[in-house]
């Protein structure tokens, strides 16, 4: 029984160089002195330390490197973008097709004559930013190379849905020679890969000043921008108030095709965002149930661990010495 258990006394034998045997009794005893509660004081006191010290490394690590990590850091980039309040980036909001749809437009009259869109296949825009219908038509406009025939000279075909968009120069030396030596980025990613993310992109493009501010010297051939690193970026202003025609009739002023084309480049960057959300809806709604079940099954497996009561059998022997009250 518990008693028992409880009093037991334990022997320790221990070998003496002679080859005689020390035995020593001690006796175990259930009762705690000011020692114990000594030492189990350091051990809440440990713990309690070491739980602050996690907790305030990770609050310490959020603080320096926030909740998102991109391939630049603050150091490197120019004057901070101003944050704004971009309905996609909301936990429980969706892109805005309408706007993905009037960004595209404006990458396809102002931006894809100078920057490519390599990773996005036409069949990526179907059903989100086009229709069947005018993503395959768009994708027959272009020639790309086909099957070797039977002499094996590779002749060309038009476009598929499956095919990507073509880039506007051949290789990197073309981009720069048409471009005075700079090079215009992919913006297939351009979201992920620039410190402060579409904030970056939407302020470059309408950070651009009428003129330079004093003292600002640029080289030749570049453009004043406070956000780009170095305020000297090759890519002049090439957003004005009225420069595409919206289809929908939506002003297209210079702030508005600007956060049209960051929202476009923004799903580029990540054209799951949408399904990742509506997927995450069902893991917290299945997750949660899962949840309250195991709680239920623990209460239920642990009642009767919980509601026993522990009753003191003392030894046999005790019981027979101890004296009669009555």
């Amino acid at each position: 029984m518990f008693a028992r258990t409880a009093l037991r006394s334990t022997r320790t034998i221990s070998q003496v160089g002679n080859g005689a045997v020390n035995v020593s009794k001690r006796a175990a005893s259930t009762s705690s002195g000011p020692a114990d509660a000594a030492a189990a004081a350091r051990l809440n006191i440990a713990a309690i330390a070491s739980t602050a010290v996690a907790a305030g490394s990770v609050a310490w690590y959020y603080h320096l490197y926030g909740a998102e990590v991109h391939a630049s850091t603050p150091a490197e980039e120019g004057l901070h973008p101003t944050k704004y309040p971009w309905e996609h980036q909301k936990m429980h909001k969706t892109f805005d097709h309408q706007a993905l749809r009037r960004g595209f437009q404006v990458y396809r009259e102002v931006c894809a004559s100078c920057h490519s869109l390599s990773r996005v296949p036409y069949r990526a825009l179907v059903g989100t930013v086009l229709t069947n219908t005018e993503a395959r038509e768009m994708a027959e406009e272009n020639e790309y190379p086909g099957e070797p025939d039977e002499q094996g000279e590779i002749g060309t075909r038009p476009g598929k849905l499956s095919d990507y968009m073509i880039p506007p120069y051949k290789n990197e030396e073309a981009a720069r020679f048409a471009n005075n030596g700079a090079f215009p980025p992919d913006l297939s990613l351009i979201t992920k890969a620039r410190h402060g993310g579409p904030d970056y992109i939407f302020a470059l493009l309408t950070g651009y000043p009428e003129e330079p501010p004093a003292g600002a010297v640029l080289a030749p051939g570049m453009n004043f921008n406070p956000y780009f690193p170095g305020t000297g970026i090759a890519m002049a202003r090439v957003l004005y108030d009225g420069l595409v025609e919206y289809e929908d009739g939506t002003p297209a002023t210079t702030s508005q095709m600007a956060k049209d084309v960051v929202e476009f480049l923004n799903w580029a960057a990540e054209p799951e965002m949408d399904d990742r959300k509506r997927m995450g809806v069902k893991v917290l709604a299945v997750t949660t149930v899962l949840f309250a079940m195991s709680v239920w099954v623990k209460k239920y497996k642990w009642a009767w661990i919980k509601s026993r009561k522990i009753v003191y059998d003392p030894p046999k022997e005790t019981r027979n010495n101890r004296p009669n009250r009555f």
